[in-house]
């Protein structure tokens, strides 16, 4: 029987071992991938620290388990009924599964399946629990198995690791879509020298957004951005003074948009300001999870036809369409600062990304 290492968790709140398992094989539909990379994200520690506690509805896979979210590799096999790849491909594997029988799943809207789940990682409904058991291997395995419906085939260009960085810029990019933004138009990114805000900035200039405004408190991190395309980037330096009142100054009618990417630390009284700069017909895409309630006054918001969307994660054929806008140059990549740790450094990545992450770095696992 082959084996392979994998560095799973055996308890709740406990470290990653390295431990021999037996190496998986791929079901009719599925692909063997060989692991390259896997994304290493802060929340990580969270999920399999307080989640249980926490979020007790998001069911997180049985213990004994392999985690890791954001992988690419080689396919190193398929199944007999696949045909589309073929074993030396190089992908990215979209960590969302659906049950694949509902409405949502065949209208290929996978994220609004109630058994959504992320191999890896937790899931979002009692239905997560069936998924888990069909694909318990994930990225810090050397191999694991997928849908080859999961498959994002990945450009030459498009190095592996960076690829792991997809779950942060397929959010960022969904919510983009659901925006509406036109080439031409104006954005506000709230939170935008985190790793979601980061990754949204470099999509709202790639999409021909003509003002992106960023808003964040660290000052060095807006002037990197703001260097990105200085004609069209400004900044905006949450503290100082009231975030609608300086947008609103350099934009008088009020963006287009908004993406809000702050996370549930920050305090709902951000996004409540900021959503005060989004001009009349605007779209506020909600995908940091920023701590709520968010109050809304229905009758300003009916009478400036406004759309407050939440929206989750993205599809593979989102994946597939960012990464044919890495292979024409379009979304350029090459900002981000490799931060590379071997498997057997697994707890270490965990604990250093706590205190040294910022949007401009990629934590990820690189297999030997």
């Amino acid at each position: 029987m082959l084996t392979m290492k994998a560095a799973r968790l055996h308890e709740i709140g406990a470290t990653f071992i390295l431990d021999e398992v037996p190496r998986p094989e791929p079901g009719a539909h599925d692909v063997l991938v060989k692991v390259e990379a896997s994304g290493v994200i802060p929340n990580l520690k969270n999920v399999t620290t307080h989640f249980p506690e926490w979020y007790p509805f998001l069911p997180l896979p049985s213990l004994p388990a392999i985690f890791g979210l954001d992988s690419a590799g080689t396919i190193a096999a398929v199944g007999s009924a696949v045909t589309s790849f073929k074993p030396g491909d190089r992908v990215y594997v979209n960590p969302g599964v659906g049950c694949g029988e509902c409405r949502h799943c065949k209208q290929g809207e996978t994220p609004r399946c109630e058994a959504y789940t992320f191999m890896g990682y937790f899931g979002f409904g009692p239905g997560s629990k069936v998924v888990f058991e069909k694909y318990p291997y994930a990225g810090y395995g050397q191999y694991m198995t997928a849908p080859a419906t999961n498959l994002v085939r990945l450009p030459q260009r498009l190095s592996f690791s960076q690829a792991t960085r997809f779950g942060y810029l397929g959010t960022a990019y969904s919510a983009i879509r659901k925006a509406a933004l036109c080439p031409g138009q104006s954005i506000l990114i709230l939170g935008a020298s985190g790793t979601l805000g980061v990754g949204a900035t470099l999509l709202a200039l790639a999409f021909g957004a003509a003002r992106v405004i960023v808003a964040a408190r660290d000052g060095a991190a807006l002037d990197r951005l703001r260097a990105l395309a200085p004609q069209r980037v400004e900044t905006v330096r949450i503290g100082d003074r009231s975030i609608q009142e300086q947008v609103l100054e350099k934009v008088p009618g009020g963006v287009d948009a908004m993406l809000d990417t702050l996370g549930a630390k920050a305090p709902a009284a951000l996004s409540v300001d900021a959503m005060g700069a989004v001009g009349r017909g605007g779209r506020i895409v909600q995908i940091g999870g920023v701590a709520g309630p968010i109050p809304i006054d229905p009758h300003p918001f009916m009478c400036a036809q406004l759309q407050y969307i939440g929206s989750l994660w993205f599809t593979t054929a989102e994946g597939d369409e960012m990464a044919s806008m890495v292979e024409s140059g379009t979304l350029d990549l090459s900002l981000l600062e490799e931060r590379a740790y071997p498997l057997e450094q697994l707890n270490q990545a965990l604990e250093d990304i706590q205190t040294q992450a910022n949007g401009f770095n990629n934590f990820h696992i690189r297999h030997q």
